[in-house]
């Protein structure tokens, strides 16, 4: 592998970032339920840690579930719902119209706390959560969360915080949004297959509706 310039990518130690052991109110999961034909009707979101050198810190992502877009993300070291609350707040000025949204998360502390809750109630949005102890409730978050991890994480030694923040921003808003084809959006990025819904004329096809499961 060496002769031959092969990059082996190795599995690093797991860091749990969900705690949902918590008294605060745990919502229905409603997301399982929806029919998606459009844009801003369902976001979800999650959080995994991102390894530096010497440190871990964490990256809290919000995502349009139907173009699989990330509209809000924030890199940090603290997994106190801050963190959670920055990601969202960037995803309402990405996408200040929200009605008839639903918000979708794990039962984790960061996603329960009265300030994240009270955020999104704020906005008119309905809060949904994953079963107890089902991931597959929020697959594609985890699908994006492991294409970061091996299509970048994985691939760099960050020395610190902010070098980790400006590779992190590039991947997302340069490569995952802008170029990343995705085959459940007719092999658009996500940016472009967004651009190609409202308005389409008639010469171009219409994006096919995204499936539930994300590849």
């Amino acid at each position: 592998m060496r002769e031959d310039n092969l990059l082996c990518l190795r599995k690093r130690k797991f860091v749990v970032t969900t705690d949902s052991n918590h008294n605060l109110r745990v919502y229905p999961n409603l997301a399982g339920e929806m029919d998606l034909t459009g844009l801003d009707q369902l976001w979800r979101a999650d959080i995994t840690y991102i390894r530096l050198e010497t440190e871990f810190v964490y990256l809290a992502v919000v995502l349009d579930a139907y173009s699989r877009r990330v509209i809000g993300w924030a890199l940090d070291r603290t997994l106190e719902d801050d963190l959670a609350i920055a990601a969202l707040k960037m995803a309402f000025r990405c996408r200040p119209t929200v009605a008839g949204l639903t918000h979708h998360s794990d039962r984790g502390v960061q996603y329960a706390s009265n300030d994240y809750t009270g955020l999104l109630k704020e906005h008119g949005v309905r809060i949904s959560m994953s079963r107890s102890g089902n991931p597959y409730d929020n697959a594609t978050c985890k699908s994006f969360m492991k294409t970061l991890k091996y299509e970048e994480v994985y691939r760099q030694d960050y020395r610190d915080l902010a070098e980790a923040r400006a590779s992190i921003e590039r991947f997302i808003e340069k490569v995952y949004n802008a170029k990343r084809l995705h085959s459940a959006l007719g092999y658009c990025p996500p940016i472009e297959f967004e651009r190609l819904l409202p308005d389409l004329p008639s010469t171009r096809p219409v994006p096919p509706r995204p499936q539930q499961a994300n590849t």
